[in-house]
């Protein structure tokens, strides 16, 4: 027969606990669940979930070890609306204005 402290504990987070472990937006953490790229939650009950603590943790552990690729920035140059516009045609048309 088992004793019961031979049974770890898993420990769960509910969500406000997950915000303050995660600063992530709940949308974002959703759609890396879909994709299978963070811990999954479960129901408690049909109005409660939660995340399991170890399995966030380790989450963490390993995005602090793996370096995380910048998302490249929009070349503005290509906007249709508010173009840029060079910078030395911007002190030209200054000049010729004042």
């Amino acid at each position: 027969m088992a004793r019961r402290n031979d049974i770890p504990i898993k420990r769960t987070i509910r969500r406000q606990q997950l915000r303050e472990m995660v600063p992530l937006a709940d949308s974002t953490i959703y759609e890396m669940e879909q994709r299978g790229e963070f811990p999954r939650r479960f129901a408690l009950s049909p109005r409660c979930v939660v995340w399991d603590l170890a399995e966030v943790e380790a989450w963490l552990t390993s995005r602090r070890s793996i370096p995380i690729m910048r998302a490249q920035s929009p070349d503005v140059r290509q906007r249709r609306s508010r173009p840029v516009r060079e910078p030395g045609l911007a002190q030209t048309a200054a000049s010729k204005a004042g």
